[in-house]
Order: C-alpha cells, then sequence, then structure tokens
C-alpha cells in the first residue's frame, strides 16, 4: 500500500484504493456490494498493467482518482465501479458484453456511454462546427443518466490536475472545451467544488499572467484582513453564544476565477469586491437562520443591496443559503452565509448531496433520474435538448443550450410562487412553453403583475406571470418567433405551425369553396339548408369524384368543379325574390314603442344608446328630467347607483318582427384573412351589419373589431357571438357599453 501523502505534479494527493474503500463505507456497508467495487478495481489493475499515463505513474491511478472523487460525492456501488471501469473498454480488449456478464447491465449501461464519450476525442480540424459536434455528442451521452455526468467531471477534473506532463497546445484545448462542456454542467448541478477547481486550473493555463495577478492580490488581501476576520468571527460567535443558538461558524475564500471574472469580465476594482472573504454560520433549522440574519443586522450594518435570500427562493441548482454583506467595526466588508446543515452540504455538493446514495431504501435509477428531472427543471430542458434537437446544426444545438440553459439567469414566479427559471430576453410565450407545450400552444394573453401585457415583453426577475388560454385559440403564430428567445419555445411553435399549416390550408379551401357554393345557390334562391341537402347526394359526390361534402368544398375552392357545373348537374334555375324593409317594432296594435311601463300613460319612452337594450334583456326606466323614460338593461353602469328614479319596464309581447341596433367588440389573435373570415361568419349566419371598425394592435399581435349589428332579440345576438367564437383565432365577443 503506498503512502497517501505521495504527491503528483501540481501537488495532488495520489490515493490508493483503500482511501476510496474508506469514503464510501462510511454508507455503503452490504458486503455484495464492497465486493462489486474491489472486483472492479482488481479487474482494472489486471486490465490497465503495464499502461502508464504521460505523467509517468500507472494508468490505473488515474482510475483510482476518479472513483475516490466519486465516492466523496456520495455515489452508488455501481457508479464507483463504473468510475473504476470507464476506460477498460476503450483502452483493453474487454466488450461491455463482458462488463454486462461480470458486473450486470446498470453497470454495462454506465460503461458503454463514458465509452462512446471517450471516443469523441477533440479533433484536429480546425472546424468550429465539428468541435460544436463533438460537444453536443458528450452533452447527448451525459444526458442519458446523471450517473455518467458525475463519472465524467470526476474524470475530467483529475484530468485538469495532471495537465501539466501534457503539451501546450494539448492544455489549451483541454481547458477551452472544460469551460465550454464540464463548468457549465457542474455549476448547474451545484458542484461548486468541483466547478472552482476545473475553473481555477484552466485560467491558470489559459490566462496565466491574470491568474497570477489575482492570486497575488488575494494573497496580500488574506494576510491584511485575516486579524480583522478573526475579531468578527469571536464577536458573532459570542454573540450566538449569549443566545444559546448551536451554530458552526467558519471562513472562505472566494475562488480565483470568481475574482477573476468580476474585475475582467465585468469590469470592477479589486477593492470593489465585497465578498472575497466571507464567514459562513451553519445552524439547525431555518428559523434559526433567519433569528442569526437579525441578531447580526442589528449589530453590524448590513450594505444596502447586498441582501439575497435564497432559502425563500432557491437557486435552479436548489442551493440555499441566506447571503448578507455587513461593515465590521473597523470598516472592511464581509459577506455572511447563513445556513443549515442540510442546505450546506447541498451548497457544497449539489445534486450529489441531495441524491447521495442511501443504502436500504431501494435506490431505482430510473427514479432517480425522473426525480432529478422534475426537481431540477433546467437539467429536464436540457435531456429534451439533448433529444429533440438533434436534426439542427451541432453549432445551432450548442448556442441553444448555452442560451436556454447555462446562461438563464431570469427568475419568475408562476401565480402559485413556483419558481421559473429563464433565459435573458424570455417572454410570456417563453414562460407558458416552459410550463408545458399545451399551455404554449393555447396562449392568448398574459398577465405580469396582474397588469395585462404584450405577448413579446420581456420578463424579469421577481415578475409574476399568469398564462391566458383559450380552447378556441388559434395556435402560436410564425410571428411569435420573432420575439421568443427559448429553444424551446421556438421548436414547439415550429412544430405547431408545421401539424397546422396543412390543416389550415385545408380549412381555408372548405370555407373558401362554401362561400362560392352559397353566392351561387343565393342567386338561385335556395338557402344555405338546401343547399347542403342538395350536396349530401351521394350521387352528386359520386359524380364529382368526392367521397364528402368538405372534398366537394376543397375541388370547388381550386375550381374543379365549379359552383355552375353543379348547379348545372341539379338543373336549377335562377329565381328572383324580393325582401321588405325590416323597420322599427311594431305591435300588432299599431304601437311603435317595444316597451311599457305600467300607468306610466303616454309619456314618452325611448331605448338609451348606451347600452343598447334590444328584445330579451332584462331591462329598468330611468325617468328623465323632461325627455320622458329611458330605458336600460338592468347590468348598464351608468345607472348602477341610481334608485330613486327608476321604474319597472317590460317587453310588449305583441311586437312584429324588427331589427335593433347592438354594439359589439369582437378580440382577436391577429391574422392573414381574419376580417373576412368574420364577414363571412356574418353573413352566412344573415347577419345584418350597421358598422364595423378593425384595429389591428402590432404590440401584442392582436386585433379588435366594434362593430354594430342589427338584431331581433338576445337570443338571436347570443347565438351569433357564439358563432363568432367559433372563428379561429377569435377569443372574446363582448357587447359594448358607452
Amino acid at each position: 500500500m503506498q503512502e497517501k501523502k505521495v504527491l503528483i505534479n501540481g501537488g495532488y494527493p495520489l490515493h490508493t484504493y483503500e482511501d476510496v474503500e474508506e469514503l464510501f463505507s462510511t454508507y455503503i456497508t452490504k458486503k455484495e456490494d464492497k465486493e462489486m467495487i474491489r472486483r472492479a478495481y482488481d479487474f482494472i489493475i489486471e486490465k490497465h498493467k503495464g499502461q502508464l499515463r504521460k505523467s509517468g505513474e500507472p494508468y490505473y491511478h488515474h482510475l483510482i482518482e476518479v472513483a475516490y472523487i466519486c465516492a466523496s460525492l456520495k455515489c452508488g456501488p455501481a457508479t464507483i465501479a463504473a468510475a473504476f471501469l470507464h476506460d477498460v473498454v476503450e483502452d483493453t480488449d474487454t466488450s461491455i458484453a463482458t462488463i454486462e456478464k461480470m458486473w450486470g447491465k446498470e453497470v454495462a449501461l454506465l460503461v458503454d456511454s463514458l465509452t462512446k464519450i471517450q471516443r469523441l476525442k477533440l479533433s484536429k480540424i480546425e472546424s468550429e462546427d465539428f468541435e460544436a459536434q463533438d460537444h453536443r455528442k458528450i452533452f447527448i451521452g451525459m444526458a442519458k443518466d446523471i450517473r455518467v455526468i458525475l463519472i465524467k467531471l470526476a474524470d475530467r477534473l483529475h484530468n485538469l490536475r495532471t495537465l501539466a506532463s501534457l503539451k501546450p497546445e494539448r492544455q489549451i484545448a483541454l481547458c477551452k472545451e472544460t469551460m465550454e462542456v464540464f463548468v457549465p454542467i457542474a455549476h448547474r448541478l451545484g458542484l461548486d467544488s468541483i466547478k472552482n477547481e476545473m475553473q481555477n486550473i484552466c485560467l491558470s493555463y489559459l490566462e496565466p499572467e491574470k491568474y497570477n495577478e489575482v492570486v497575488k492580490l488575494l494573497s496580500k488581501k488574506e494576510k491584511t484582513l485575516s486579524k480583522s476576520l478573526d475579531g468578527l468571527k469571536k464577536k458573532i460567535a459570542d454573540l450566538l453564544f449569549e443566545k444559546n443558538i448551536p451554530f458552526e461558524i467558519s471562513s472562505r475564500v472566494k475562488s480565483i476565477y470568481s475574482i477573476y471574472s468580476k474585475m475582467y469580465l465585468k469590469g470592477h476594482s479589486f477593492n470593489d469586491i465585497y465578498d472575497i472573504l466571507a464567514l459562513r454560520i451553519i445552524t439547525d433549522t431555518e428559523i434559526r437562520c433567519y433569528e442569526i440574519l437579525g441578531l447580526i443586522h442589528k449589530v453590524y450594518k448590513p450594505l444596502p443591496g447586498r441582501f439575497k435570500d435564497y432559502i425563500a427562493m432557491p437557486k435552479p441548482n436548489m442551493y440555499q443559503s441566506l447571503h448578507t454583506t455587513i461593515i465590521s467595526g473597523d470598516g472592511n466588508f464581509y459577506e455572511v452565509q447563513i445556513r443549515t446543515k442540510e442546505m450546506d452540504e447541498i451548497a457544497e455538493g449539489g445534486v450529489a448531496a441531495h441524491w447521495a446514495y442511501k443504502e436500504g431504501t431501494g435506490y431505482n435509477s430510473k427514479q432517480e433520474q425522473m426525480e432529478i428531472e422534475n426537481k431540477l427543471h433546467w437539467f429536464r430542458d436540457f435531456v429534451s435538448i439533448s433529444q429533440d434537437n438533434q436534426n439542427e446544426s451541432a453549432s445551432e444545438f450548442m448556442a441553444n443550450l448555452t442560451h436556454d440553459i447555462f446562461d438563464a439567469n431570469v427568475y419568475v414566479f408562476t401565480p402559485k410562487g413556483k419558481v421559473i427559471e429563464l433565459a435573458q430576453g424570455s417572454t410570456p410565450v417563453d414562460f407558458a412553453y416552459r410550463i408545458h407545450t399545451k399551455v404554449g400552444d393555447s396562449t392568448v394573453g398574459a398577465l405580469v403583475n396582474g397588469q395585462m401585457v404584450p405577448l413579446n415583453t420581456v420578463l424579469k426577475t421577481g415578475d409574476m406571470v399568469e398564462i391566458k388560454t383559450s380552447k378556441s385559440s388559434p395556435g402560436p403564430s410564425e410571428g411569435w418567433l420573432e420575439f421568443v428567445k427559448t429553444s424551446q419555445a421556438k421548436s414547439c411553435i415550429k412544430k405547431y405551425i408545421l401539424r397546422k399549416n396543412s390543416e389550415l390550408v385545408r380549412d381555408e379551401k372548405i370555407i373558401k369553396g362554401k362561400q362560392s357554393c352559397l353566392d351561387a345557390f343565393k342567386d338561385r334562391g335556395v338557402n344555405e339548408e338546401e343547399m347542403m341537402n342538395y350536396l349530401n347526394d351521394n350521387k352528386l359526390l359520386d359524380y364529382f369524384e368526392c367521397n364528402s361534402v368538405d372534398d366537394l368544398f376543397v375541388g370547388v375552392s381550386g375550381r374543379k368543379p365549379t359552383p355552375a357545373s353543379i348547379i348545372e348537374y341539379l338543373h336549377l334555375k335562377k329565381e328572383f325574390t324580393f325582401h321588405a324593409f325590416e323597420g322599427r317594432a311594431k305591435s300588432k296594435s299599431g304601437d311603435t314603442c317595444p316597451v311599457y311601463a305600467k300607468g306610466a300613460g303616454k309619456i314618452a319612452i325611448s331605448l338609451a344608446n348606451c347600452c343598447t337594450p334590444i328584445p330579451g334583456d332584462d331591462i329598468v326606466g330611468y325617468i328623465t328630467k323632461g325627455k320622458g323614460i329611458t330605458v336600460h338593461r338592468r347590468t348598464c353602469p351608468n345607472i348602477a347607483k341610481e334608485k330613486q328614479r327608476l321604474i319597472d319596464i317590460y317587453w310588449r309581447d305583441d311586437l312584429e318582427f324588427a331589427t335593433y341596433p347592438v354594439d359589439i367588440v369582437v378580440e382577436a389573435s391577429d391574422r392573414n384573412n381574419l376580417l373576412v373570415d368574420i364577414m363571412n361568419k356574418l353573413s352566412t349566419n344573415h347577419v345584418t351589419v350597421a358598422s364595423i371598425h378593425a384595429r389591428a394592435n402590432p404590440s401584442n399581435l392582436t386585433s379588435t373589431f366594434n362593430i354594430t349589428l342589427l338584431v331581433s332579440d338576445s337570443k338571436r345576438l347570443t347565438d351569433i357571438c357564439n358563432s363568432l367564437l367559433g372563428i379561429t383565432g377569435v377569443y372574446n365577443v363582448t357587447r359594448t357599453i358607452h
């Protein structure tokens, strides 16, 4: 057995199998599981015998280190065994079938996924898309099982630790790939210790001068503030002891890469970075966290705008903690992080801590994968993007993955308080598709913080978003593609449009063909019902080689056949009819007023213009000063506060047929031929239109139509409104009150 203190290049310890076993034995106790892991170790010692790494040590040391990192993350027996075996198929004569025979299907699947990823070596071809293709395959491989990601991260981390033995160009290539592929995944999984180490190592190779400058500044800062920090720790500890609050307190130093990022990528001065040194306080409950925060703020002044409550609103990687920056007694700034023990474990180990292998709990890898996708919504999206977008170019795939998943940092709320993470620039439509594809497809409007907003509104962190849907929604339009930001929304919209285009083209042809027939048959004195009776004749359909009336209308839209040829087949002659003018209402006794008031005598009565009452409406009379009685609908807001001057009014029972003007508003999602469809629908229903005013609303892609109709009664109006709601895109029809 080798000594633990043996160091390899980079100053990292060279672990042994016994070190790995010591780690996993803290949570794996079953004899058969331990034996399975030991067999994997013995197997690779034999199979990799004689193989050396570039650094000179036996190759199996790399496999031990990968297994050690996985054990430190409390991975399960199958994962640790696969960590030992992850290179054996690629580098020896061992087959996946052999792995499955000796360790079972679960380990074999993990090793197979890792083998396929391993075969994707960085290409020497200087092509951005070729490199992106490699990266895409790595992501697709990792998305199949969260354990594959953990092993691959451990594998890459140890390779970075031994970069010194490689050629400079290879060092740079591996560091660039790490920053593009592995660091974002580690960050999203909450594996901060792995992410920070990867970033620091890569920075030392990619930007050595800036790396060294940050190291010098940080070292100097630590020396200057160490005494001050110790004093602050003691004062806070005394404060918590006094209140009998259980706690652990420690300090942490901001990672070198994080400081570099703020200085060189965000343009901050080193002295303006307030969280370089931080205190971490760990207690037993959430309530204690807030209690400690209150005690600290009572003694030390907090820096405005620096408080963050990640307990109430966790990060997408499940990170929870309270963060505040305080000014100490000597004028220095310190960040204080307050969390529970469980929060601290997740903060350090991320997803690995939350789903750490727990013996005897009926562990199921598929169930675990499902739980992770449900808990980590970004991972579900990651899996979806990896599976669904394989037809797009590799560069597009990587750009979408980076924008939608890795750069997503806008946090909005559902009406029930659930946090949804979106990419910068996302809109309510992106939000709707993140909730569910059906929600996105049926979206007709959106409320942000209780206010109706255009669908292309850019959301910001903290917004509460509510999506309005409608069963009669026309679905997404091509115009949405111009403002949505997430690839998920774009993909769903494109799929919907492709699916609906074929349906819409046929529907439009049916409507066009039917209207052509209606116009032709009307000239022969045949109404719609009679026409449909003629056309629903099997002999006629057979003659024109159609399976249904809809097929016939589709043919008519292309003038194959023409309406004239159908009429000729039916031998219909043209007729001329005359219609009497429909004027004011009149009772059979000759009274031209459609309403009456009991005991009111011959006082003048008129219908109000504000709410345009019609027969069938619930009405009431308002006694005016000098102008008789004005009749309103009882729901009219203009008389809502009146009580003294109202009188009961009734519709006459013996009214002759007449029409009355009614104002309605039709609201719809904007699209081509919408006005034509509305007019066709009104014409089909034999509705007289007195006036119509259409207004497009480009800001939210809707249209509004103010229409004055002439109708006989409220039942007729209800039928007309229901008919209009059946038009594609129309989502609201209401009567107007002026």
